[in-house]
C-alpha cells in the first residue's frame, strides 16, 4: 500500500513496464514528491541504496493528463493500470485491487490543476500527502488474545473499498514474487521481502523471509535453497513495532528480540509491518501449545508481543 515517509511523500512499491509495449514488468520503489512536483521512481527504497543514488526514472506531474484504470487494456497484466504523459503511456502494476484504487487516486489529485477565477489572488487549497491517503494511513492497531493467540486489529474504521476479500494474490506482503522450486516444496505461514540490519557492519541489505510453524529464516534472495540464517521460534523473546524507529529514520521497522541479539526489520509498508508481527507472535503461540494458561504465555501492549522464556 502507499503509505506516507517521514518527508511527507507518497512511497511505495509498485511494477512498471519501463519499455513501453514490451511486457516487461520491473519492481520498483515510488516517490510523490508533490512539493518538488515529481513522481520518481528507484531500483529500491533510496534507504537502502547507496548515498545519493539517482532514481531510474521520473516524471514531471505538469506532464501526466490522466491516471487511470487499464485492466481491460491489458487483461494479462493484473491490478493494472495506466499514466498518459504526453505522447507516452506508462503501464503499471499495484499489489492489488486496494492498492490500485489508492494509486490512482492519489495520483489523479497530485496532477489536478485549479485555475483560480478572474480577480482571485487566492490559491486554491491543496490536498496534502495525508489527506490524499485518507484516514486509512492514520490507522491504529490494538492487539488481542483470543483462544491464546494475538490478534492484531485496527481500531479506526477504513475508509470504503478496503474490504479484505479484495485483495488478490500479487500483495508482496502475503506471498513471494517467484517461488524456487524448492521453496514451494516447503510449508509457509508468511513469506516475503524485507530490509534487515547486519550484525557487524549495521549495513541494510534486502533478504528473502520464510516464516514457518518451527522458526523464521532469511536467505539472499526467493531463488536459493540454502538460508542465510534460521532463527528457531522458542529464540524469540519479543517482537514489536521498534521504538528506535525515529532514531534509525527508518519507516515500517519493528524489532525481534532473541536469546543472542535484537533483528531490526523494515517491512515494505505500514501493512506489511503489521502482518509480520501478528505472522510471527501467532506462530509462536501455535508452537507453544495450549499447555500454559493465557497469563503465563504472552504479554501484550499495543504493537509489543512479549514471550516468557
Amino acid at each position: 500500500m502507499p503509505y506516507v515517509d517521514r518527508q511527507n511523500r507518497i512511497c511505495g512499491f509498485l511494477d512498471i513496464e519501463e519499455n513501453e509495449n514490451s511486457g516487461r514488468f520491473l519492481r520498483r520503489y515510488f516517490i510523490l514528491d508533490t512539493e518538488q512536483g515529481n513522481l520518481l521512481w528507484f531500483m529500491d527504497n533510496p534507504q537502502n541504496l547507496p548515498k545519493g543514488a539517482d532514481s531510474v526514472g521520473f516524471l514531471k506531474l505538469t506532464y501526466i493528463s490522466k491516471v487511470s484504470d487499464a485492466t481491460k487494456l491489458r487483461p494479462k497484466a493484473e491490478f493494472c493500470f495506466v499514466i498518459n504523459a504526453g505522447m507516452r503511456k506508462f503501464y503499471l502494476q499495484a499489489n492489488d485491487q486496494q492498492d490500485l484504487v489508492e494509486w490512482i487516486n492519489v495520483l489523479n489529485n497530485a496532477t489536478k490543476i485549479t485555475v483560480p477565477k478572474c480577480g482571485e489572488g487566492q490559491t486554491a487549497d491543496v490536498e496534502t500527502p495525508q489527506e490524499a491517503l485518507g484516514a486509512m494511513k492514520q490507522v491504529s492497531y490494538k492487539t488481542e488474545i483470543v483462544a491464546g493467540v494475538p490478534i492484531i486489529t485496527a481500531t479506526q474504521e477504513q475508509s470504503e473499498g478496503q474490504n479484505g476479500s479484495e485483495r488478490g494474490r500479487r500483495a508482496q506482503n502475503q506471498l513471494p514474487y517467484f517461488l524456487s522450486r524448492g521453496v514451494q516444496d516447503q510449508a509457509f505461514i508468511k513469506a516475503g521481502y524485507c530490509v534487515k540490519q547486519g550484525a557487524v557492519m549495521r549495513n541494510w541489505k534486502r533478504r528473502y523471509f520464510i516464516l514457518d510453524e518451527n522458526a523464521l529464516s532469511y536467505y539472499k534472495s526467493d531463488l536459493d535453497r540454502e538460508a542465510l540464517r534460521v532463527i528457531p521460534l522458542k529464540e524469540i523473546q519479543k517482537v514489536q513495532e521498534c521504538k528506535q524507529s525515529e532514531l534509525m529514520m527508518r519507516d515500517n521497522l519493528f524489532e525481534m528480540v532473541t536469546n543472542s541479539r535484537t533483528f531490526y526489520i523494515q517491512a515494505d509498508s505500514p501493512e506489511d509491518m503489521h502482518g509480520w508481527i501478528k505472522a510471527i507472535s501467532g506462530a509462536i503461540v501455535a508452537q507453544r501449545g495450549p499447555g500454559r494458561s493465557a497469563s503465563s504465555r504472552v504479554r501484550c501492549d499495543s504493537d509489543t508481543v512479549t514471550f516468557p522464556k
